[in-house]
């Protein structure tokens, strides 16, 4: 990029749009007028690739969330420009990390499955690859976290507020969706998706909700001003937030309506695209599309897609189903059954009556193939996608699609041999595993510079961004001293800079010589942060007994959020900073351990903790987390995992040894084994620790005006709630050997040496992981399309 013609395309913006010269702008301003900067000098690109995508298969990744995290420092990481434009900025008395801390996260998503998306659309770029993501344009996401009185509050976040540099409004596309109470237009924003070294430019085209008309000028005019801008609200409220609330039937309303709009205006889009090139004969659809499902959430585009042909295009049914079971791939992210969607019939009836009655055409063909195999109708039944008057999602996915995949070893035999078995015994071909993986380019080359310049250095090139396997060679540094020293210094280095944006962020100081013990992520039972909770409130009762423990000092930092309708993780958030206040009152204790738990935990904040973290918490239940990729980025950056043998744990400790990371607790089969006889008041009342700790959920300890406010939790652990059996993600059954591998991190932390061996160690087995590898898998075993020269 031309150093002059960015400088003087910030002046003439500034200028144009408010009024003032570059020098007297505001930095939020800057941000604005250099991401255009750098927008102008991308779109010939931009334009040539999506040409050259025309003329051979594309894929088309349709997913509901996309976590993006900022685009400036990213695309200038993407465009190898980071440092030029640093020096470009710096003459004229601008820094360029102030004006990257004045983006905005871009709301477009909230946990794994999101950021995942978003690493598979930069590897797709990097890799040369066709591929198109699809997905909504939401005004706020989920929601800006904070905490007040103790607890979790959301407000709305506005991600907007200063614009939108890196989108394109394309009004020519736009496509109306119809449902059965209302006519929306669709419009879409596409996104320039920068591979790395810019030769190649993918798009991300997401879908905003507008209305047909702005206002009712007649109500208007009779001065009902409320009711003259109604059908504007409801039409905008179908992207105004990521996830609405669905505990109501009028939540689940919008969530239906939102996921429909997803998927008919990707297909409608589609489809429109290949009549434009290939004319109106569907038989060829396959030959130039495949179309990928991410989770259950746009798995109405395939009834979707078989409207369009029938009705619109004059297909047969049997015809178009037979298209679309070529067109078609899902992703299965959990085996959890509360995210296997399953939506009432009557309220698709409701919304898309036709939509449904393809439904039960395509159950039907299922049922009648089926039959022709010799199934009864009691076998039938466990494979029905109508059934006891709820469409399951999952089921149709998986009768219509061509691959299934799951996203780690361990998940994807899970969902082989126990989980969707009977699907495997009837579509065996199906199956694949697709292990997830993450860009290096963000989470080491952008959020971890040091770290690269030393990589960089010792492997003697930078094509490790591109070939992650590369870093293998590191392992020859690993009695190396000098390189050994390096890291560590890296390392305190990472953890200062994190504790100084904690300290403006928060308010709160912590110590950079403390060892940081991280667990950030989504907050589900499951993922047990009530499990590092209980350990935390145990090692304090210990420290009250015996200030002179022979531990090293630590800070626990917690990063998540709770969905606003969860009760119970927003009670795991409280606790957490109810053991951190009790912490902060007790003289003896506080000088040896903090709990920190960070407010609106993102993509930007990560960057900043990941990188300082060490170690890694990955303490999920074994078998109930499809994969993970945050144990992959803490892995990346040289944090040993401590964790359960579950999700991608596993193939971590397999790549790194289980010698350099820390694997305690049930393993699935143990969990299988104890399933039906488990009892967890058995380990409460013979253990007087895990009393303890327990006990002081209700006993007034951490909640001194006895509100009763963690009782919730301590019967889910003792009692059981509603149908619930006690204890049902194994807390207690794992206490004890969560409590011992915990010591033997402490004594490993005091042998600094040996600790830095073990983060490189870590760092140079992460190859596995970069989402290069597994896009590349996608794309010639399920998509069948291949890079562009």
């Amino acid at each position: 990029m031309e150093k002059q013609s960015i400088k003087e395309y910030m002046e003439m913006y500034c200028k144009m749009t408010y009024g003032k010269t570059v020098k007297h702008a505001t930095t939020a301003e800057v941000w604005s007028a250099l991401s255009t900067a750098i927008m102008s000098q991308i779109v010939d690109r931009w334009y040539v690739t999506n040409k050259a995508y025309k003329s051979q298969k594309m894929a088309f990744y349709i997913s509901a969330e996309y976590l993006m995290g900022r685009a400036l420092g990213n695309n200038l990481i993407n465009l190898q420009e980071y440092d030029q434009v640093k020096d470009l900025l710096k003459e004229l008395n601008i820094n360029l990390n102030e004006v990257e801390e004045m983006e905005e996260d871009a709301a477009l998503g909230n946990g794994g499955l999101g950021r995942l998306a978003a690493c598979f659309m930069d590897s797709s770029a990097t890799m040369h690859l066709p591929v198109q993501g699809y997905g909504l344009r939401y005004r706020n996401g989920l929601f800006k976290q904070c905490f007040k009185n103790g607890e979790q509050v959301e407000e709305a976040d506005e991600w907007l507020k200063y614009g939108d540099p890196w989108s394109i409004r394309k009004e020519a596309d736009m496509v109306y969706i119809n449902f059965s109470d209302m006519k929306v237009k669709a419009i879409p924003y596409d996104v320039p998706i920068i591979g790395f070294g810019g030769a190649t430019i993918n798009t991300l085209r997401l879908w905003q909700a507008e209305p047909l008309c702005e206002f009712d000028f007649n109500l208007y005019n009779n001065q009902q001003y409320d009711k003259a801008l109604e059908q504007k609200n409801r039409t905008e409220d179908i992207t105004r937030v990521l996830y609405p609330n669905d505990s109501t039937e009028q939540g689940k309303l919008l969530r239906l309506r939102q996921q429909y709009f997803l998927v008919s205006a990707s297909v409608q889009d589609m489809v429109r695209d290949f009549k434009r090139r290939h004319g109106n004969v569907f038989d060829d659809f396959a030959k130039w599309h495949a179309v990928q499902l991410n989770d259950t959430h746009p798995v109405l585009a395939i009834p979707e897609f078989i409207r369009i042909l029938v009705d619109e295009e004059g297909e047969s049914f049997e015809k178009a189903l037979g298209t679309a079971r070529k067109v078609f791939a899902y992703t299965n992210h959990t085996i959890l059954q509360e995210a296997l969607e399953k939506w009432d019939a009557y309220l698709m009836q409701k919304l898309f009556p036709r939509i449904y009655q393809i439904i039960e055409q395509i159950d039907a063909a299922l049922v009648q193939e089926l039959r022709e195999k010799g199934y009864s109708d009691d076998r039938i039944n466990m494979y029905h996608i109508i059934k006891e008057g709820k469409v399951h999602m999952a089921h149709m996915a998986i009768y219509v699609g061509f691959a299934i995949n799951g996203v780690a070893k361990l998940h994807t035999e899970i969902l082989k041999n126990t989980e969707l078995h009977h699907w495997y015994e009837l579509y065996p071909y199906k199956f694949q595993n697709k292990t997830n993986g993450i860009t290096p380019r963000r989470w080491l080359v952008l959020a971890n510079q040091e770290l690269s310049s030393l990589i960089t250095e010792k492997l003697g090139s930078n094509e490790w961004m591109m070939d992650l396997s590369l870093l293998k060679q590191l392992t020859k540094f690993v009695e190396d001293d000098e390189v050994l020293e390096r890291l560590q210094s890296i390392k305190y280095t990472k953890k200062c800079q994190l504790a100084e944006c904690i300290k403006a962020r928060e308010g709160i100081e912590i110590d950079p010589n403390s060892l940081f013990d991280v667990q950030v992520k989504r907050l589900h039972e499951y993922k047990r942060q009530l499990l590092n909770a209980m350990y935390i409130l145990d090692l304090y009762f210990r420290l009250k007994e015996n200030p002179n423990l022979d531990i090293p000092k630590v800070t626990f930092i917690f990063g998540a959020k709770a969905f606003p309708g969860y009760y119970r993780a927003k009670s795991v958030i409280k606790l957490i900073l109810a053991i951190g206040d009790l912490i902060n009152r007790t003289p003896e204790v506080k000088d040896k351990i903090q709990v920190v738990f960070v407010t609106n935990y993102s993509v930007s904040y990560a960057e900043r903790i990941i990188p300082a973290a060490d170690l890694s918490k990955q303490i999920s239940t074994a078998g109930k987390e499809a994969s993970g990729t945050g144990n992959m980025k803490l892995m990346l950056n040289g944090a040993p995992t401590f964790g359960t043998y579950d999700g991608a744990n596993v193939e971590i400790v397999a790549e790194s040894g289980e010698e350099n990371n820390f694997i305690f607790g049930l393993r699935v089969e143990d969990i299988n084994n104890l399933r039906n006889n488990y009892n967890p008041k058995e380990y409460y009342d013979k253990s007087p620790d895990l009393k303890r700790v327990l006990d002081a959920f209700i006993d007034g300890t951490l909640d001194p005006a006895n509100t009763g406010c963690f009782r919730d939790l301590y019967e889910a652990l003792l009692v059981g709630k509603n149908w619930e059996r006690p204890d049902q993600y194994y807390l207690l059954a794992d206490f004890k050997a969560f409590k011992a591998m915990q010591d033997k991190v402490f004594e490993c932390y005091k042998d600094r040496r040996k600790w830095a061996q073990m983060s490189l160690m870590n760092i140079a087995n992460s190859g596995a992981f970069s989402s290069d590898r597994t896009i590349m898998q996608y794309a010639s075993e399920i998509w069948g399309i291949s890079p562009i020269s």
